[in-house]
């Protein structure tokens, strides 16, 4: 064993003793940004970026299954994205299937699809969609992977389906609008049923969220790094979470 391994090791132990269990998150979510960086950093093609992501998100949902964390959200895929170069979006798209297979495979978590599937090319999103149903009766912990997705559109979605729903009901669109509150609006998101995410974690330097849980990231704490998705590590982790652990969350108070 090297000597800067031993010293890493140390480091690591440090991190996690100083993270008092009582203040980790329950839902994590992740922007996992940088992997076409990544790719071209390390000679690399896109494909080959793709698939060193997933790779790491398989390790990531392995750290917080060693932690306790009880739903991850990973978003893998934009509705911007769906612009890319045919060639490309196949190579990615290959990769997000066989990546859902593999978090599905463990049988640990129950995987969850959060995104709008009718965007995506019909023999992908019947192969998501029967990954995800073969993890249904997992019970306890989650991770959700979006795919096809964008917060307006999710909200756009939501919006369509509370106003389909009601009309099923025979309410006229004034009698909505008279009584709609938050919670309506809550119970047709993608999350429906799901706590809000307590920590969001982004790579790649990018201080933005470009859309990631619009309506359920308000009170959340967020944590920004510089390294790329696939260079990404447990220390990194084990950051966010001691720096999520140290704040005092106020929750708009």
């Amino acid at each position: 064993m090297g000597l800067n391994h031993l010293v890493y090791q140390l480091y690591e132990r440090r991190l996690q003793r100083e993270i008092r269990p009582d203040r980790l998150p329950r839902h994590v979510g992740a922007i996992v940004d940088g992997n076409r960086r990544w790719a071209k950093g390390a000679g690399a093609d896109l494909v080959g970026g793709y698939r060193a992501g997933a790779d790491k998100i398989v390790e990531f949902v392995g750290w917080c299954d060693e932690l306790g964390i009880e739903i991850v959200t990973l978003w893998v895929l934009s509705t911007d994205n769906l612009a890319r170069p045919a060639d490309e979006l196949r190579g990615l798209l290959a990769v997000i299937e066989q990546l859902a297979e593999t978090l599905a495979g463990t049988g640990r978590r129950r995987v969850q699809l959060l995104g709008s599937l009718d965007l995506l090319p019909p023999d992908t999103a019947e192969r998501l969609k029967r990954t995800a149903e073969s993890t249904s009766g997992v019970e306890g912990s989650v991770v959700n992977v979006c795919v096809g997705y964008g917060g307006r559109q999710e909200l756009t979605d939501a919006i369509r389906s509370l106003l389909l729903t009601e009309a099923e009901a025979g309410r006229s669109l004034a009698d909505v609008a008279h009584t709609l509150d938050v919670d309506d609006i809550a119970e047709h998101l993608y999350t429906k049923g799901m706590p809000d995410p307590d920590l969001v974690i982004r790579t790649s330097g990018e201080q933005r969220l470009s859309g990631f849980l619009l309506w359920q990231s308000v009170h959340s704490e967020f944590y920004f790094c510089d390294a790329l998705w696939p260079a990404f590590r447990r220390v990194d982790f084990l950051r966010a979470l001691r720096s999520y652990a140290g704040r005092e969350r106020r929750f708009g108070r």
